[in-house]
């Protein structure tokens, strides 16, 4: 029958164009389906913070039992993308998928580069024994810090101001020792904040306003503050009320756990010490600067703390001190010196702050406050009758990351005249946030112009956005100290404001760009920290740390295992990691995070599947260690 139709050569061609456009139409159907299902799939939601079993493992495991800790991820392998088989790059890795054991409970509260045992082998001259000081490669531990056995997750903010569980940070030895100051207080399976001092036992609230009296920290003019010598950070949590971002800075030293309380309060800190070097921040960061009894000699080597201090102050900011040798007519008994000593001490530190062109504004009850020049033409004019200290010379002034300070006053940027605010005036709270910095304004950062920061908010907002639809609990008050390990110019903190939380933005030290100073110019903390060494904090005092970009950095510089390590150590039990990367780059921090008990996902850009940079969300499972067994 079929040779009947084989001469019509009209019908054959006909046939044929039916037959092609029916397989084109049917092929680009399939490919529609499969994208449509395909981006469908991937709107599935990252982990739960909350692990469905909770898991116990004894330090003396060898290594964590095949799944334990990971009951919620049997329900994201389905939903994962795989790009094991076709993606492969050398990445600088111990090697291997490999499983971590626990660490001995010992080491529960490690911090690897302020380590109290190993501090004792380096000079304690000038308290450089309590500098940052990291263990060599060969000290770096493989396994996993353990939280406590009873460790609960920590109370959410407000509430977390006020009150600590007992058990995730169990010492008493400052409620004993600091009763009569009212630092904290046990009661029963918790810890008490009233909120006093040794220099406001009537509470922090109260001693604030009592400085609201002399300063305006009302209004949006001050935003960011430090703390040094900071207790429990009391001043810090209250001053959070007011709008303003305070930095508390402490040693590791005998009052045990410091900043691990603030940080357990949700409230900003970190573990530091004026000792050699400068902290670690850019040149006027601070609109305010604290001490209350922070037991710093301010006055000894040629006033070196001071002229520090003056250099992360902003143009106009201030010093405030309260405390020895402040108000000493009144306090000298108690404070168990002698008359002359306290007035030769304050003598000093007038003739100190004079020499930095500081203006004492007032003095009041138990207050000094001092107030830095807003440009230095008349400190330089001054250097003529005043010798020392003279005015430092060829030095970037940001520079901080292990550079010793010195005996100079910083320069601040030059002006017109001497009404002009160095460096740049800076808009009130909250518009601060979101205003061009001055830093960009004046063209001091290469590269970097308005545009670019104002597309950089623009794609932050997108991406915050995003990270509402597959984490959970962002805006539910669960996540609380954040931590950005490659800030840029804080597009998501700026993002995050309208949240319960605050963000640690972190500008690795090694970076191109120095970009921290743009930070605080907008009102936000950060630090500088190169991602080889361990952070300086204690273990699991972050809830949701990001990283965008981070490993493709440090992937030639250091193993990133350790990196890893280092993020487990100071993540919390349930906290969420963020990661923005290459596929490549995350398929093996993928394989390292498997090994450390977390469930993870890798998922799509938030522009859609073409985009090449990937989100890798993992989820670090609840589990603690055991306690170690008495001796009989």
């Amino acid at each position: 029958m079929a040779k009947e139709y084989s001469g019509s050569p009209k019908h054959h061609q006909l046939e044929s164009k039916r037959k092609r456009l029916t397989w084109i139409l049917g092929v680009s159907g399939l490919c529609i389906l499969f994208y449509i299902l395909g981006a469908w799939q991937n709107t599935t939601p990252a982990p739960s913070n909350q692990s469905e079993v909770y898991s116990r493992v004894g330090c003396d495991v060898g290594s964590p039992a095949a799944g334990d800790g990971h009951s919620s991820s049997s329900s994201l392998s389905s939903a994962s993308l795989d790009f094991e088989s076709h993606h492969q790059v050398e990445i600088n890795n111990s090697g291997g998928t490999q499983s971590f054991p626990p660490c001995d409970m010992s080491y529960s509260e490690y911090t690897p580069c302020q380590d109290p045992v190993r501090a004792r082998k380096f000079d304690r001259n000038m308290l450089k024994y309590r500098e940052r000081h990291c263990p060599t490669k060969d000290e770096l531990l493989l396994c996993l810090i353990p939280a406590p056995p009873k460790y609960k997750n920590p109370f959410k903010w407000p509430q977390s101001r006020d009150y600590a569980w007992y058990d995730n940070i169990p010492h008493k030895e400052l409620s004993i020792e600091k009763a009569v100051q009212n630092w904290i207080q046990v009661e029963g399976d918790r810890f008490r904040f009233p909120g006093g001092g040794t220099m406001f036992p009537r509470g922090a609230d109260a001693y604030i306003d009592d400085i609201n009296e002399l300063i305006p920290l009302t209004g949006g003019t001050i935003r960011t503050a430090i703390d040094t010598g900071c207790g429990v950070a009391s001043w810090g949590a209250y001053l959070l009320k007011r709008d303003i971002l305070a930095m508390s800075f402490a040693p590791r030293d005998t009052h045990e756990a410091q900043v691990q309380f603030a940080l357990e309060r949700g409230v900003p800190a970190m573990i530091g010490i004026l000792a050699s070097q400068r902290m670690p921040y850019p040149a006027r960061a601070f609109d305010m600067a604290h001490c209350s009894r922070c037991l710093i000699p301010w006055n000894a080597y040629d006033g070196l703390y001071l002229l520090e201090v003056d250099r992360v102050l902003r143009p106009g900011g201030y010093w405030i001190l309260s405390g020895p040798p402040i108000r000493w007519k009144k306090y000298w008994r108690g404070w168990e010196r002698t008359q002359e000593d306290l007035k030769q001490e304050q003598d000093a530190i007038e003739d100190v702050a004079m020499r930095l062109c500081w203006k004492k504004v007032f003095e009041k009850g138990d207050l000094a406050v001092w107030q830095k020049p807003i440009n230095h033409i008349r400190c330089v004019e001054s250097r003529k009758l005043i010798k020392t200290p003279h005015i430092c010379k060829s030095d970037n002034p940001d520079t901080a990351w292990y550079r010793d300070m010195e005996t100079c006053i910083t320069p601040l940027p030059d002006v017109r005249d001497s009404e002009e605010v160095a460096g740049g005036a800076l808009e009130k709270w909250p518009k601060r946030a979101f205003s061009i910095p001055p830093r960009i304004n004046s063209g001091s950062l290469p590269g970097i112009t308005a545009q670019n920061f104002q597309e950089d908010n623009e794609l932050w907002k997108d991406r915050v956005a995003h990270y509402k639809q597959i984490i959970r609990g962002l805006h539910q008050g669960r996540y609380r100290n954040v931590m950005d390990m490659n800030a840029y110019l804080g597009g998501f903190a700026a993002a995050l404001l309208k949240y319960h939380v605050w963000v640690m933005n972190v500008i690795p030290a090694n970076s191109n760009q120095d970009t921290l100073g743009v930070i605080y110019e907008r009102g936000f903390i950060g630090t500088y920290h190169d991602w080889c060494e361990a952070f300086s904090t204690y273990p699991r005092t972050y809830d949701l740390i990001h990283a965008s970009n981070v490993f493709s950095i440090y992937q030639d510089r250091c193993d990133i295992t350790h990196i890893l390590l280092e993020i487990d150590r100071i993540l919390r039990p349930e906290g969420t990691a963020i990661f923005r990367d290459t596929v490549e780059v995350l398929v093996k921090i993928q394989s390292i995070t498997d090994g450390m008990r977390w469930n993870s996902q890798i998922m799509d850009h938030e522009s859609g599947p073409f985009n090449p940079e990937k989100i890798l969300v993992a989820v670090k499972s609840y589990w603690t260690g055991e306690a170690n067994p008495k001796p009989h």
